[in-house]
């Protein structure tokens, strides 16, 4: 599913990720490594652009007001490009089976044999993959980014949510 990279001119691109830090419930150990491992990685590569609004590079604020995921995008010094608020009711299932299955690969990963880990490991891969699409969907014309971009967002959107 990864996408040619090399069309994307390297102004667009995020150089800043952070997320919303006064939300009440801290993660557990196992997800506060996805979120970091998740910004180190988009951080390094990635893709992204908001259509209209001039070059980037990008910083990008992810939080959640008023039952909305909120992405604030700032260019380099800071001054707002676009704030964009999406609905989170497309993401709440996807999310909440997404950290069933997590929590049950970092279970496995620790007591349980490589035959048991693979099939949770799949459906974990098959639930991010889905929520990926969903969240570029519904970016769709607010904000474009290649597939591993949007799967790294993903991740961090899911923080985001549990969180909340």
């Amino acid at each position: 599913m990864a996408e040619a990279r090399k069309d994307w001119p390297e102004t667009e691109r995020l150089i800043a990720v952070d997320l919303d830090e006064s939300l009440a419930r801290a993660p557990s150990p196992d997800i506060e490594h996805e979120r970091r491992v998740a910004i180190y990685d988009l951080l390094q590569d990635n893709r992204f652009t908001v259509p209209g609004r001039g070059p980037g590079p990008y910083r990008l604020k992810l939080s959640i007001a008023d039952k909305r995921l909120v992405f604030h995008i700032s260019n380099e010094d800071g001054e707002t490009v676009s704030i964009i608020g999406l609905s989170l009711s497309p993401f709440r299932r996807i999310v909440r089976d997404y950290f069933m299955l997590c929590e049950s690969y970092f279970e496995a990963i620790r007591t349980a044999s490589p035959s048991r880990i693979e099939p949770i490991d799949m459906a974990r891969r098959g639930l991010h993959d889905e929520g990926t699409e969903i969240l570029r969907e519904r970016l769709a014309g607010k904000a474009e980014m290649d597939f591993i971009t949007a799967r790294r967002l993903f991740t961090l959107v899911s923080v985001l949510y549990w969180r909340g």
